[in-house]
């Protein structure tokens, strides 16, 4: 595995533990379809939530959030409404993004709730 690669992953499990601390259920993990992966899909009461999780290192030229591109969002919408109409869904839809920046050992997160809009 790369680095960025167990960046990445250690930062999706600190997201998905502290949904879960905050009351949200977690749905999925890595949720693929087609050329899309939403990182986590998790549930409380009638809002389902799409969390983008973005990590970096303090040394990164390009902040996480600006890391979720145009595309990116067409495709997570796309895996999205798959996912609810595959369950059959009647939910909310919200996309949070949650990031993550290492200091070494130490780490900072931000939540963004409702951080974008799927495009029409």
């Amino acid at each position: 595995m790369t680095q960025a690669h167990d960046l990445g992953k250690k930062a999706e499990a600190l997201a998905a533990g502290y949904l879960q601390k905050s009351g949200y259920a977690l749905l999925a993990r890595n949720y693929r379809y087609l050329k899309s992966e939403v990182d986590l899909i998790v549930q409380k009461e009638n809002i389902l939530v799409e969390v983008e999780v973005k990590a970096r290192t303090v040394s990164f030229v390009i902040a996480p959030y600006e890391a979720v591109s145009y595309k990116k969002i067409q495709l997570l919408v796309t895996a999205m409404d798959h996912f609810v109409q595959s369950k059959i869904m009647d939910v909310e839809v919200l996309f949070d993004l949650i990031t993550y920046v290492f200091k070494g050992d130490d780490w900072e997160q931000d939540h963004i709730e409702d951080a974008f809009y799927p495009f029409g």
